[in-house]
This record gives structure tokens, sequence and C-alpha cells, in this order.
């Protein structure tokens, strides 16, 4: 199972949500560099990178910071927040992000969300399953689509995406562990998927309790700034994308 740090960019500061709410938005003293660094340092292959603003601004607040840490670093850029477009995720690539996330579009805007992916490729994007009550909320977490995570994996797949990030919202920024329950349903539900789990992560055994459910990935945030975690010990877990935990 493969290791996903995260970080968070809200004001160009690094920053954490608690369940999606600004208000609650709490800032760490690191640059997002600094902190791409320190975890490519530790031995990690990617990091999942969320700018927490473009979902209220409606346009990619953070540009220079993936040039920057693309350019300074060899890690693998996670890229998502807000895209609306194809001129967006033209400049996150460009940018430096090597798989963009895609929520809302690929539920608001069907067309849109198929043409892009004809475009650029189906390997290129993640699609974000932020749910709650296994439902999906679009629009930052604001509205409820009414689709069901299951019905939109099964959407996605009919265009050849494979890979998903579930993050359980009532969870999210909890440090009270993950939903293995649901995570569990899914890969029983579609087997072939490369499911990546977020939200509630805060321990090194709620990762350990995720690599027994044959998920390919699990990204880690608040844990790790909080010091729930220690970097070095889940690099070991699965720093790299062909690591398996022995």
């Amino acid at each position: 199972m493969l290791i996903i740090p995260a970080i968070d960019i809200l004001n160009n500061k690094v920053a954490r949500l608690t369940k999606g709410d600004f208000n609650k938005a709490k800032y760490y003293d690191t640059t997002p560099l600094e902190i791409a660094r320190k975890y490519e340092e530790a031995g990690f292959q990617w990091i999942h990178i969320v700018d927490l603003g473009a979902t209220l601004d409606k346009k990619i607040n953070i540009l220079p910071v993936l040039k920057e840490i693309k350019n300074n670093t060899g890690l693998k850029l996670e890229f998502g927040g807000g895209i609306r477009n194809s001129s967006q995720v033209k400049e996150a690539l460009n940018a430096g992000a090597d798989r963009i996330v895609i929520g809302s579009l690929s539920i608001k805007n069907k067309a849109a969300f198929a043409e892009i992916v004809d475009e650029y490729g189906a390997d290129k994007f993640v699609v974000a399953l932020d749910s709650y009550n296994e439902k999906i909320l679009v629009k930052g977490w604001t509205e409820d689509s009414g689709v069901s995570i299951y019905e939109h994996i099964d959407y996605c797949k009919e265009l050849g995406i494979d890979t998903f990030l579930c993050t359980d919202i009532s969870r999210d920024g909890t440090l009270t562990g993950s939903n293995t329950q649901l995570y569990g349903k899914i890969m029983k539900y579609s087997p072939d998927i490369k499911l990546i789990a977020s939200g509630g992560i805060g321990s090194i055994h709620d990762v350990l309790v995720l690599s027994q459910l044959n998920i390919y990935a699990v990204i880690v945030g608040k844990a790790i700034y909080e010091n729930k975690i220690n970097i070095k010990d889940l690099a070991k877990i699965g720093s790299k994308e062909n690591n398996t935990l022995s």
C-alpha cells in the first residue's frame, strides 16, 4: 500500500481544516516547500497537494507553489482543488502536477469531464468520492449531489478511470480513525479499482488496519502535523508505489 502525505494550502500557508470547515482552519509554521522536502528526505515518492481556496475563488491559487515544489524536489505531485475546466487542468499539469484530482466537475458536468479525460488521458486523473453516508458531496462539500459512491464509480470506469480518492467527510481532520467499513465495502463492490483512502487517520495503527483492505493508497495529513505519526515510521510502511507491507 502506498502512503501519500498531504499538503493542504490556504492563503499560501500550510493548513488543515476539520470536516471541510474553513472557520476551523489551522495553520502550521512551515512552508509547502519545506514540508515537501521533508517528505522527500523520508523517502516518499508521491505527495497530495490541495488548493483549499480554489473551491471558494473558482481559480487555482497555488500554481507558483506547484512549480516551486516540482523544480526543487523529485516528488510526484497529485493535485486537487476546484478544477472546473480543461484550461485549469492544463495549467496544473504545466505547473508540475503528475495527476489531477477532480470531484464536482465529474458530477455536475459529465460532458465536459468526458472531453477532458479524452483529451489528457484517463491515467492523469483521480476521481474524488467525497462522501457523507455514501452519497457524494460537491462544491467544497456544501451540496449533496444525490449520487452514490457506487453509481459514480461505475460511470467513471466507463471512461477508463481506475483511480478513486474516497474521503469520509465525517472523519476528515478528526484524527479519530478511518472508516474501514466503507473502504472495505467499496473494494468488495469494485475490487479492480485503485482506491485511495482519506479522512480520520490518527495513528500508525490506523494505517496498518487500512493496509489489510487491499487498497492502493492512503493519504495522511493532520496526523503528521500534529505529531501523531512519525514520518520515518510511516515511510517504512509504503513510501514507494511498488512497496508491499511485509
